[in-house]
């Protein structure tokens, strides 16, 4: 059983160039490689800011001690959900500042350089994390009491308690950097699919007049038979 085709009309734009095999796989070349990987290292190295800043800026939770136990000095503290949220907007911070510097640094953007800027932004957050964990107060609080002395308050350790602010930094950066993109990034103009028709119909010619055979019509009155 073969199938009807519909002839192409006159009006019709010529049907456009097929794809060419490979050419979508091209458009990553290793330069936008080499730019992917420089950007994850340099917003990756940017998240020790992250943790110099989170501990000199976040407040720290006191204790006491009585000789035998530690005890929070002031139980009704907000410390600790101040440290997360100094966590949180410092990690925003550096975020809108990493993806604002990709985006004036390569304006094409393009793929690899987005996989870069979101590794590079959790690898940060990361290492800014753990970090400032490491330049804060000991975590061993029974040793910084016996330091400190009975009846003498002193700083615990740097704690984040709330660990989805570890997301704030490459989802900021990540999402920015894609509004700039759609915004701001100059594009290729499009192939012209009419280039080179004219569109102009010519009519087919009429079909050629048939000849009709002449009618019988029976005799005229001239014709007609006499009595």
């Amino acid at each position: 059983m073969t199938e009807a085709v519909t002839p192409q009309s006159s009006f019709d734009p010529p049907p456009s160039p097929p794809e060419k095999p490979g050419e979508s796989a091209a458009a990553i070349t290793p330069a936008d490689i080499r730019d992917g990987a420089v950007v994850a290292l340099a917003v990756g190295v940017a998240g020790l800011l992250l943790g110099l800043l989170w501990m000199w800026l976040a407040p720290r939770v006191q204790y006491v001690s009585n000789g035998e136990a530690v005890f929070l000095r002031n139980s009704e503290s907000e410390a600790r959900i101040a440290a997360d949220g100094t966590f949180f907007l410092l990690s925003v911070g550096l975020g809108v500042l990493s993806a604002v510097g990709t985006f004036l640094w390569r304006r094409a953007g393009g793929v690899p350089l987005v996989i870069g800027l979101a590794v590079g932004s959790c690898f940060a957050a990361l290492a800014g994390w753990r970090f400032g964990l490491w330049l804060g107060s000991s975590a061993d609080v029974a040793a910084a009491a016996a330091k400190a002395g009975k009846g003498v308050p002193f700083d615990g350790p740097l704690e984040l308690l709330a660990h989805g602010a570890l997301l704030a930094w490459p989802m900021t950066a990540v999402l920015l950097h894609l509004g700039f993109t759609a915004l701001w990034t100059p594009r290729d103009p499009e192939p012209d699919p009419l280039a080179g028709w004219s569109g102009y119909y010519q009519p087919a010619p009429p079909p050629a007049e048939r000849s009709l055979p002449p009618t019988d019509t029976g005799p005229t009155a001239s014709e007609a038979p006499r009595g």
